[in-house]
């Protein structure tokens, strides 16, 4: 008797994205992956988002929100209300190949450590060029998309391994979920793929990037690409996500590093973009220092954890990996 195939829960987080909703469920609908459900919260929408979904999408499970609760603690909503063994976050301004969840799921189950899937994330607007083979973080903290504007055509037709998937389209085995934690809802959003990511890694999960499971994206459809709010949310995240996860000898070794990029991005903050978010963000960060600290402590004691390898510094591309930090 055959292995019945393990249910996969898609969690598609929206706020006014009807527009995009439209284009993105009858591409997951129409997948040949045949044992999924599918999760839309709908974070608080004037667009009609929910009425067109009871509407038109019967079949999909509604989390209707009276007002914007962030992308982090609406996901951990659907997660919450799914029933999946690998639990599949998804923009909803993306657009799904054939085929992308049944090589999601096939890369999940190809051994028993897998606790992320990475998809190949390309750019909607120019679909030849990646947006996304996975994430990276390297010594300085920073976390970019690998191979960002680089052409699809070189990216490997197999799957490797890699830090953690982009949250615009990534896997997590509910099995890793249950044993480092969901998102971490003080976020908001921003940074979140990359703070799980680093969780799962230290923990002993890996993850495989699956370059068969294609999918278009908007890039930074939801805040705009440089809004002072997603800067803001960007400066205070990452110093949380570092302060979390952060060996604390390699961080030391590093902290001339870390502060000169910390110190560059304030001044492109305020003189490039002309906004001091950058700067108020690392000064929230550092005001509630205490949350990441606690959460530190608490993973610590609770996870046997393993040291992780990080990326290496590349300097000569600090200055695009400013422009390129993980947006969803």
């Amino acid at each position: 008797m055959p292995t019945p195939l393990p249910l996969a829960s898609v969690v598609i987080v929206s706020y006014n994205g009807k527009k995009y909703l439209i284009r993105c469920l009858p591409t997951l609908f129409s997948q040949d992956y045949p044992h999924f459900e599918v999760i839309v919260i709908d974070n608080g929408s004037t667009d009609g988002l929910a009425d067109w979904l009871r509407a038109d999408y019967p079949q999909v499970t509604l989390i209707p929100n009276g007002e914007n609760l962030g992308y982090c603690t609406a996901t951990n909503q659907g997660i919450a209300a799914s029933r999946g063994e690998y639990i599949i976050v998804l923009d909803d301004d993306t657009v799904l190949e054939p085929g992308f969840l049944s090589a999601m799921v096939a890369a999940a189950q190809s051994a028993d450590d897998i606790g992320m899937v990475a998809s190949q994330i390309v750019l909607d607007h120019a679909p030849g060029l990646i947006d996304s083979a996975g994430i990276e973080v390297d010594w300085a903290g920073l976390a970019w998309n690998r191979h960002i504007g680089q052409p699809a055509a070189n990216e490997p037709a197999e799957p490797v391994e890699v830090f953690g998937p982009a949250g615009a389209g990534g896997l997590y085995a509910r099995r890793m979920l249950d044993q480092i934690g969901w998102l971490d809802e003080d976020y908001f959003i921003y940074y979140d793929d990359s703070d799980i990511a680093w969780r799962g890694q230290r923990a002993g999960w890996r993850c495989l990037y699956a370059p068969q499971a294609k999918v278009r994206h908007v890039h930074s459809a939801t805040s705009g690409k440089w809004s002072p709010f997603k800067t803001y949310l960007l400066g205070r995240n990452k110093l949380w996500t570092m302060i979390k996860n952060y060996p604390l000898n390699s961080f030391l070794l590093y902290l001339p590093v870390i502060l000169a990029y910390e110190i560059a991005a304030i001044f492109y903050s305020i003189f490039i973009l002309r906004s001091t978010a950058a700067l108020r963000g690392r000064l929230a960060a550092l005001k509630r220092i205490n949350l990441p600290l606690a959460k530190r402590r608490q993973f610590n004691q609770s996870v046997p954890t393993r040291p992780v390898k990080l990326a290496s510094i590349r300097t000569p591309k600090l200055a695009w990996k400013l422009h390129r930090t993980i947006p969803h």
